[in-house]
């Protein structure tokens, strides 16, 4: 190497195939080019923190520019001297993170100040490739202040040289890098994109950093520091106002609230914002996470426990580990704690608002209850907290658990919607409290009730309990009825469906059909009977018991039942309730078995047969006349 400016050395190769290093980097490593600008940002601010630990008087200048294809980034970094441009630069994973005598920050005592670099230099700078068709390096090393300014110049196929230059090319420590860009990557060096880029990475970051379009303009500032959440501000309200506004930029949302998220411990402050309108608990959330001020990534889904679905967070943190891309976060035993504890956090917001403000609760609840439902499954205090609040569809209307048990202490649910609404009115009408458990989490937080209140009585919905509590027909009618009853039986036999008579309301309802899950499972034992061997035929045949039957509770107070029961005719009659069946068995929602379908079918052509006979026997009775 001569410490002359005139020819430049003769042309090395970097110890990595760079053209398949580009092809890595830019459709498997990083999820866009637009990481480059990170990359720069990085190395300039890892050189200013070098360059601090070697004299912490040093001043703090980056600045970035861009204009016509070409991006330029200078620092007043450590800087470099031949010796490492050729070892750093040409290098994958080598690090200029040194410390004041030249030692690597690995060696004991100076594992602090290696903690506060982002990066590697070395992959870091090719990693602009993926954008440029040719980097240029001017640099002067800060640790020696004797040696003379370095040029390091490399190109995409894969070569680069290295040539000391005139002091005076360079008179001050530190480095400038020149991007030239590549054919068809000029959208991503555009001056109004790299200010963009540069404000969304490096917005946090801990020295000051201005970016010049070249058009002639006083260079404007892309930090904002410190972050919104660290600010001070006048009042409560104004800090509000604040938060609302920095989620409205960087989610397009305004919050209906905010969650402070300080974890000093953990190194990790931020801020949750609580989305304004419902969305899916299984939607992955993607949080803004920012490491020693840079931002890794706005799509970090494991931030946060899954159930914290109805917030979006922003923080920044020095303790979590990237990934190799560095555009997430590791998922380690580090972040499980500190997920825990900010999971902590929004339980302590919602418990806060539950003791001081409970119209906002009561805001918030009305769009996100299932995000409080599944956090309530897995802690009985938060359960027992939102037992006022949380609310269900019951018998008695939309209410709170609190209000319900308040009016019945026997609280039955069923496990489907289909089935609730099929018996709500009944059930209302006649005093039994019912709750619709076939939404998300609800038939878990029923089971989960009685360890909170261990006076009330949750079962499920069977036949038995409902049948109870409809009016029993007057002795004498059901006697007379038994011959109807006994054709309805012998009917509905081959369907595993017993058959009940009893008066209800609403009248307009003529039957119900009523099933629970020891009927369903007596029907699946008496098809997998059916099917089986000899052997298991015997298995499962001691296995029958008397569990309970499906029921059909033919309405004593509706006229057409009425009607049905006084028929003469037995077929016809038998023909009707099958047809009550198959009307109670489609307004339940229930699937349909075989049978069923070939039961419906099979009353839906008797009925017809028999309108269509009738008519042709009174138009014979009108011709004979």
């Amino acid at each position: 190497m001569t410490s002359t400016s005139t020819p430049p050395s003769t042309p090395h190769s970097f110890q990595v195939d760079l053209r398949g290093l580009v092809d890595l980097l830019s459709h498997h490593l990083y999820s866009s080019p637009r990481v480059y600008v990170r990359e720069l940002l990085q190395n300039a601010v890892d050189a200013i923190t070098a360059r601090h630990a070697l004299d912490p008087a040093a001043e703090v200048r980056i600045r970035l520019s861009a204009s016509a294809g070409r991006v330029t980034i200078e620092d007043s970094g450590i800087g470099l001297t031949a010796a490492e441009a050729h070892s750093l630069l040409a290098t994958i994973g080598r690090s200029s993170k040194r410390g004041g005598d030249g030692a690597d920050l690995d060696e004991p005592g100076l594992e602090a100040t290696r903690q506060e670099f982002l990066g590697q230099f070395g992959i870091g700078l090719l990693a602009c490739f993926v954008v440029a068709r040719q980097i240029r390096v001017v640099t002067r090393s800060a640790r020696d202040p004797q040696a003379a300014p370095v040029e390091w110049l490399a190109t995409d196929d894969g070569s680069y040289t290295v040539r000391e230059l005139p002091h005076e090319a360079r008179p001050e420590p530190g480095t400038t890098v020149v991007l030239e860009a590549r054919p068809g990557a000029t959208e991503w060096t555009a001056p109004a994109k790299v200010e963009e880029l540069a404000r969304d990475y490096g917005s946090l970051l801990p020295y000051d950093i201005t970016f010049d379009d070249g058009e002639g303009g006083e260079p404007r500032p892309v930090t904002d520091r410190p972050a919104v959440w660290d600010r001070a501000f006048p009042t409560p309200a104004a800090r509000r106002v604040a938060l609302a506004g920095h989620c409205a930029q960087l989610f397009d949302f305004t919050p209906l609230d905010s969650i402070d998220l300080d974890l000093p411990v953990a190194g990790v402050r931020g801020v949750a914002y609580v989305l304004p309108e419902p969305t899916s608990p299984a939607h992955r959330a993607g949080h803004r996470v920012h490491l020693k001020g840079m931002l890794l990534t706005d799509r970090a889904d494991n931030l946060l426990p899954d159930w914290a679905f109805f917030v979006r967070a922003v923080l920044d943190t020095d303790t979590l580990r990237p990934t190799a891309s560095r555009e997430n976060l590791y998922d380690d035993e580090t972040l499980a704690a500190v997920r825990d504890a900010l999971g902590a956090r929004v339980r302590g917001w919602l418990a806060e608002l539950a003791a001081s403000d409970p119209e906002r609760l009561a805001a918030f609840l009305q769009v996100h209850h299932l995000g409080v439902k599944s956090m309530a499954r897995h802690d009985s205090e938060l359960l027992g907290l939102m037992l006022p609040w949380l609310p269900f569809e019951t018998s008695d209307g939309s209410m709170s658990l609190q209000e319900f048990a308040a009016a019945h202490t026997d609280i039955h649910f069923t496990r489907t919607v289909e089935e609730f609404r099929q018996i709500a009115p009944i059930a209302a009408a006649h005093g039994l409290g019912v709750i619709n458990a076939g939404y998300t989490y609800d038939a878990d937080l029923l089971a989960l009730l009685p360890a909170v209140r261990p006076e009330l009585k949750v079962t499920e919905l069977d036949a038995g309990a409902v049948t109870e509590r409809l009016d029993p027909v007057p002795t004498a009618a059901e006697l007379a009825l038994a011959p109807f009853l006994a054709t309805a039986r012998t009917r509905l036999e081959a369907q595993g469906c017993d058959v009940v008579l009893r008066a209800f309301q609403p009248v307009s309802v003529p039957a119900l059909y009523l099933d629970d899950r020891q009927a369903r499972q007596e029907r699946d034992r008496t098809a997998a009977l059916e099917n089986a061997d000899s052997l298991w035929s015997g298995i499962l045949g001691s296995l029958r018991g008397s569990a309970p039957r499906a029921r059909l509770v033919l309405n004593h107070n509706n006229p057409l039942v009425r009607r049905i029961a006084a028929l003469p005719d037995e077929a016809l009659t038998g023909t009707a309730v099958e047809s009550l069946y198959g009307q109670a068995l489609l307004m339940s929602q229930r699937p349909l078995r075989p049978a069923d379908s070939t039961l419906l079918n099979r009353a839906f052509l008797g009925l017809l047969e028999w309108a269509t006979h009738s008519t042709d026997a009174r138009d014979a009775q009108e011709d004979q006349k």
